[in-house]
């Protein structure tokens, strides 16, 4: 296969028959198309661009590149979640145990992190034995018998995303939605879903900071993926402030815990609670109720909303994600002594207020490039994450505060990278003499039929 010719077409601006996208996801499958041609070619794409034909033709093509689900049928509908990224963005690890107890099977496919944005397979990493690579029979078996399973990829599911998702990370074409929509839908596809929520992040730390950019990848995954078969609806939600009071693997596993716990950050309970209830509705499947004696609820946002809660207020849900962890080898004891001993981090140091006021910002892009460059994120795709460092107890727009109070913990494996990480976060953390003007967290709601 000539793949120099296929770079060229799209070099030059000339779209991809069918054919020809197939040939070319072979050829990353199978090895015979060089990383230097695929980075080409990726390039190339970002510049001009595929059309929606291509880019439907580019998801069916690497979903079909491997194995794909395919679950019994059941009462219990098969539903996932994906987000497009960003800091502390750890709702995942609640929700998935979540929809689990509300009565849906769960086979969350993850990735690791791009950029600036912390993958889920990290934090699951900093989790000691917990074990992210299963098989295909392992995860049919656990989510039926948990309901639940949080795994990378197989070896064998989608392997054409695996290769071009880590040649993106490190030739700078990451946020273009015509790879974004074609790298998510096909390990969604794969899944063998009956509905998806997609959590688009709009603001400064999100791959398309502008609303009209994220609103457009919305439109676009939800109408390809409502195509082929999987009922889908995008929530966009802000991303000028990180999701949660922590940014940093094993940070963003404690703030999981007490949101099961059901404490923890309002900001993150109230995403949880609002995408497992958009779920509700895309299935039509009433939630179970977290009372053995109860009845189940409607399938209305409110009472998908009301039965989320509870749930996470019953301690059940916290239950469900000790089991998922045993079943993936998780030491249950180490990791509850880990939690218990506080920061793990070899230095530890605070960053606070230089005056009375109020923050007005906490900005996500700034506290993510140095959660990066801690140690907690990638530069290069080979790099290796360090799952002790990130921030945390991070003051929120809006937070009152007196001179000399916290505005965040900086968690470093250095006591010099701790003092360019508060040097740089300061900057990131102002006071003002009066509140901002808040800013809402879930900014709209796009189906396919718009």
């Amino acid at each position: 296969m000539n793949f120099l010719r296929i770079v060229e077409a799209k070099r030059d601006g000339r779209r991809h028959p069918t054919a020809e996208i197939r040939d070319l996801v072979a050829g990353v499958v199978e090895g015979s198309l060089p990383d230097y041609q695929a980075a080409a070619w990726l390039m190339a794409v970002y510049f001009r661009g595929l059309d929606d034909a291509e880019c439907r033709d580019l998801t069916l093509a690497m979903r079909d590149s491997g194995e794909v689900l395919r679950f019994p049928e059941d009462p219990r509908p098969v539903v996932d979640k994906h987000s497009t990224g960003g800091v502390g963005d750890k709702v995942s690890l609640p929700l998935a145990p979540l929809l689990a107890c509300m009565g849906f099977r769960v086979p969350m496919i993850s990735g690791r992190g791009l950029g600036i944005t912390g993958g889920t397979l990290d934090k699951l990493a900093s989790i000691p034995g917990f074990r992210t690579a299963l098989t295909r029979d392992e995860i049919l078996d656990q989510v039926d018998r948990l309901g639940v399973a949080m795994a990378a990829q197989t070896d064998r599911m989608v392997p054409a995303d695996r290769r071009l998702y880590a040649l993106r990370d490190v030739t700078a074409t990451v946020p273009h939605p015509a790879l974004i929509t074609a790298s998510i839908l096909s390990k969604k596809l794969a899944e063998g879903l009956g509905a998806l929520v997609l959590d688009v992040k709009v603001g400064s730390a999100a791959f398309l900071p502008r609303p009209e950019d994220a609103r457009a990848l919305a439109r676009a995954m939800t109408r390809l993926a409502t195509a082929c078969g999987v009922r889908t609806r995008a929530v966009l939600t802000d991303m000028d402030t990180p999701v949660g009071r922590s940014a940093g693997n094993w940070l963003e596993v404690g703030e999981s815990i007490e949101c099961l716990r059901g404490r923890g950050p309002a900001d993150l309970r109230s995403l949880v609670v609002e995408l497992a209830a958009h779920l509700v509705v895309l299935t039509g499947h009433p939630p179970a109720s977290p009372d053995p004696a109860g009845t189940p609820g409607t399938a209305d946002i409110d009472s998908a909303r009301s039965a989320a809660a509870a749930w996470l207020d019953s301690g059940r849900v916290l239950d469900r994600w000790h089991r998922m962890l045993a079943a993936q080898g998780a030491d249950l004891d180490a990791t509850a002594r880990q939690l218990d001993a506080g920061p793990i981090a070899p230095v530890v140091v605070e960053l606070t207020a230089e005056r009375d006021g109020w923050v007005q910002r906490c900005d996500a892009r700034v506290c993510g490039e140095v959660v990066r460059d801690l140690g907690g994120g990638r530069i290069r795709q080979d790099d290796v994450i360090d799952p002790r460092v990130g921030l945390d107890r991070l003051a929120r727009p809006g937070d009152p505060v007196r001179r000399g109070e916290l505005l965040a913990r900086i968690h470093a494996a250095t006591p010099a990278a701790a003092d360019i990480a508060r040097t740089r976060l300061a900057q990131a953390i102002p006071v003002g003499d009066s509140p901002p003007d808040p800013t809402p967290l879930v900014l709209e709601v796009v189906d396919a039929e718009e």
